[in-house]
């Protein structure tokens, strides 16, 4: 039985970095990252993509489109695919390629290391050892984060710890399975793709997250309304907006219809997720505007997904309702 052919694909981060004078800098090439797992090729017959070789602080949805075309060039020649990626904006990249590739039949998985891979004491090796064997795995497709022995929906990673190597939790959402040695153990199995892999080649980078803070003023909105189309409210707990920034939330949306501006509830609490409706603070807002809400999601998927609807210019506030709502990669439940 011939190998399965799996395609590295690089981008830097902590597992490609060596140390310098100025800190680490993420170096290592493809060829010279794989090096350090010589028992690979018995695994499967590896090949390498090096897209770019930065720091994670500096990935933007322009590489998150590259990523994308990456996969859909090499889509047919390939069993499954693996993003060494860097950690601090991994859980964002697992969101954004979850909503530019859907229905995957094939594993697409995103790792990375707490420690360089050339160190001598590293988590770089297990993890991507950990993510060899999760794609080589007839049960495995779709978008995953492979991390400290965990395997984590897309959609649902959070870098929770910036030291330790179980770094990524899956958040409201159980983890898919587990790698033991050389055996996965599912605990829960995605659905096959009912139709053909999906490619998106666009996305809306006119997204703004607003942190709620006590004693906010109003009188940031006007530019943030100006700049951007769409408005992710981080609340409060489950979720409302105070009683002084009402006016100026009503003003920079208007009606959908018209402004095409769009307001997205969500919480600053990482578990259990938001719900506008049970305090008063909560019910004012649905009383006064048309707005989504995050409900379950992580902020990664709720940015990810406002950026992939955005450019898919909905004309109707209906439309991006439906199509924010629908189940892609475990990302909500609520609806």
């Amino acid at each position: 039985m011939s190998l399965k052919k799996i395609l590295f694909i690089t981008t830097g981060g902590t597992i490609a970095c060596v140390r310098t004078p100025q800190g680490l800098r993420p170096v290592l090439s493809s060829g010279e990252l794989l090096a350090h797992l010589p028992g690979l090729a018995k695994l499967c017959q590896p090949d390498t993509l090096a897209l770019c070789s930065i720091d994670s602080t500096d990935m933007s949805p322009a590489h998150w489109l590259d990523m994308a075309r990456a996969i859909e060039e090499n889509y047919d020649r390939y069993d499954g695919f693996i993003l060494c990626h860097g950690t601090d904006t991994l859980a964002y990249t697992a969101a954004a390629l979850s909503y530019l590739v859907q229905n995957a039949a094939k594993p697409i998985i995103l790792t990375g290391s707490q420690q360089p891979i050339s160190n001598e004491i590293t988590d770089a090796k297990k993890n991507l050892r950990d993510s060899v064997i999760c794609a080589l795995d007839p049960r495995s497709h779709g978008v995953m984060v492979v991390f400290g022995g965990l395997v984590i929906a897309g959609t649902r990673a959070k870098k929770n710890k910036t030291i330790s190597y179980d770094a990524f939790a899956s958040v409201n959402f159980p983890h898919l399975a587990q790698v033991q040695g050389d055996r996965l153990v599912h605990y829960i199995q995605t659905p096959l793709p009912e139709g053909p892999v999906q490619f998106s080649h666009a996305l809306d980078q006119r997204v703004f997250l607003l942190k709620l803070t006590p004693g906010m003023r109003p009188d940031l909105l006007p530019a943030i309304f100006q700049l951007y189309d769409c408005v992710i409210v981080e609340s409060f707990g489950a979720g409302g907006i105070p009683e002084s920034l009402m006016e100026g939330f009503a003003r920079g949306l208007g009606r959908y219809e018209d402004t095409h501006k769009v307001l997205i509830m969500t919480t600053q609490v990482t578990y259990e997720g938001s719900d506008v409706g049970i305090y008063e603070v909560g019910r004012r807002v649905k009383d006064q505007f048309a707005f989504l809400e995050a409900h379950d999601m992580t902020i990664e998927a709720v940015i990810t997904k406002s950026m992939w609807l955005l450019a898919q210019k909905c004309d109707h506030f209906q439309e991006l309702q439906e199509k924010f709502y629908r189940q892609i990669n475990f990302d909500t439940f609520y609806h």
